[in-house]
This record gives structure tokens, sequence and C-alpha cells, in this order.
């Protein structure tokens, strides 16, 4: 009996000791969405707008976290960033990229959509 009292707390504390798994990953290193958030907010120059745009990039094409699913907000903000800067069609993309993945956003990603097409 003592045995088994052994190895049931030998597995939990085992099974305590695994890295915590997050439902998303957010970048790393250099592009971490933190970082170059802050600094973009905080500069707004051509560096901290590249370096967000490699920050959306690393998030959305490499996920590690347990959803395996782009956090939300990320496509929207991306999105937003590319009309700001021209780029409006791929930023379209995204915004619709957005309400695909979580449609509580569409309420809010129609009235953008709808504002974008009056302007043009």
């Amino acid at each position: 009996m003592n045995k088994i009292k052994y190895y049931l707390a030998f597995i939990i504390l085992l099974s305590s000791c695994a890295p915590p798994n997050t439902l998303y990953t957010w970048g790393k290193k250099k592009y971490s969405y933190h970082k170059t958030s802050y600094n973009y907010l905080k500069v707004s120059d051509d560096e901290s707008i590249s370096n967000l745009k490699l920050s959306y990039l690393q998030i959305i094409q490499k996920q590690r976290g347990t959803r395996n699913a782009v956090p939300p907000g990320i496509y929207a903000d991306y999105g937003f960033l590319l009309v700001s800067n021209n780029e409006t069609e791929k930023g379209i993309d995204m915004l619709n990229k957005e309400m695909e993945l979580y449609p509580e956003s569409s309420i809010f990603i129609t009235r953008i959509l709808k504002m974008l097409k009056n302007e043009n």
C-alpha cells in the first residue's frame, strides 16, 4: 500500500513540473507582440511599423498555443495597420479572417468595412 502512495506522489510531482500551457503564443524575442506594439505606439516610425508587421506575421504563422489558433484581435489589429498603411485589400482580408475565426467581432468589423467601402 505504501508503494502505491509513493508512486502516486511521484506522478503528481512530475506532472506539476510541466511548463504551463497557454491558449495562444505571442511571438518571441525581437518580434514579441508586447514589445513591438508598445514601441509602435511610442515611436510610430517606419522601423516600428515594420517590426509590428513582422510580429503579426510571426503570431499568425507560428501559433503554438493549446488552441492552435491566432489570438483574438490579431487579425483585426493587423488588418487595421495594413489599411492605415495603404494596403487596403490585404487589410480587408485580415479583417474578414478575424470575423471568420471570431464571429462575435463581426458587429465591430462590419462597421469598419462599411466605413472603408464609403471612403472608396
